[in-house]
């Protein structure tokens, strides 16, 4: 395979990490204000806190606004939401429904360690 100029790269991640916040904190706007197909839940409630992470600490990442802090709240949120609703209904979270917590989980880990990039408001 050729090899990849540095550019490309960076301009991968930028996209992984905007994408992914943004899908985030789509999950938020859900709990939030119920759109996108949500339930609006109480915002002092444990979902209302759940959709305000998702929905602060996504947008944070997608547009690298303090992107390492915001990414490990939401790998925190993450670990937090697939052992409290995910893991007492089966070990595999392909079986237990988890399967997108545990991706979320890992990817906010990996933005976490990796930092904004070039292509982030603040730099960490």
């Amino acid at each position: 395979m050729a090899r990849v100029t540095p550019r490309l790269v960076e301009t991968a991640y930028f996209l992984l990490r905007m994408m992914t916040g943004l899908l985030f904190a789509e999950h938020g706007l859900q709990k939030l204000v119920g759109l996108l197909g949500g339930t609006r839940v109480p915002l002092l409630s444990e979902l209302g806190l759940a959709g305000a992470i998702e929905l602060v600490a996504g947008l944070a990442v997608a547009f690298g606004v303090f992107p390492r802090w915001a990414a490990l709240l939401a790998a925190g949120e993450m670990a937090v939401a697939y052992f409290t609703a995910h893991a007492g209904r089966g070990f595999w979270p392909v079986q237990n429904h988890g399967e997108l917590a545990v991706l979320y989980c890992f990817v906010f880990l990996f933005i976490a360690a990796r930092g904004g990039g070039e292509l982030s408001l603040t730099r960490d």
